[in-house]
């Protein structure tokens, strides 16, 4: 028998899944279900979080907190996580195609992050500059973009 069929019948009826989404594990939050599936984290409020637009989830006695690559914190109350930070770190983790820090002239470097939906093409890449660099500084970014041309062109991603 698989997770969605052990899900109560309210939290299933309320998971809007796209086609070929399916339930991998769930635990019972505060207000309702956390669920992870094989494409996103859906959480009690109805928020589908996609693999790919996770950049970091922590977890701790209290639940979890996942931060979104657009800078949006997201927290859920769970008592037992079940199978849930397995599932969600090895999901988030297959989404990387690239991760690598490469070093920027004269001043520290930046982590390249080429990340895809599982399944899908490359969505786009992510730049992570070391601490104490100003990530909005037009010169740095240039720097990072010729960096990357570099790295794509070597990798042929």
């Amino acid at each position: 028998m698989s997770f969605f069929h052990r899900l109560p019948g309210e939290a299933r009826r309320s998971l809007q899944l796209e086609r070929g989404e399916r339930v991998l594990t769930f635990a019972a939050s505060k207000d309702g279900h956390v669920v992870a599936t094989n494409l996103a984290l859906h959480l009690s409020d109805g928020t589908r979080v996609p693999y790919e637009t996770i950049d970091k989830a922590s977890w701790d006695e209290d639940g979890v907190r996942v931060l979104t690559v657009d800078g949006l914190w997201h927290a859920e109350r769970i008592a037992e996580p079940r199978m849930l930070p397995e599932t969600v770190r090895e999901r988030v983790n297959s989404t990387i195609v690239v991760n690598k820090h490469v070093s920027l002239p004269g001043r520290g470097g930046v982590r390249l992050v080429a990340r895809r939906p599982p399944g899908g093409e490359v969505a786009g890449w992510t730049f992570v500059f070391d601490d104490g660099l100003d990530p909005d500084d037009p010169g740095l970014r240039a720097q990072a973009e010729q960096v990357l041309e570099g790295v794509r062109r070597s990798m042929g991603v």
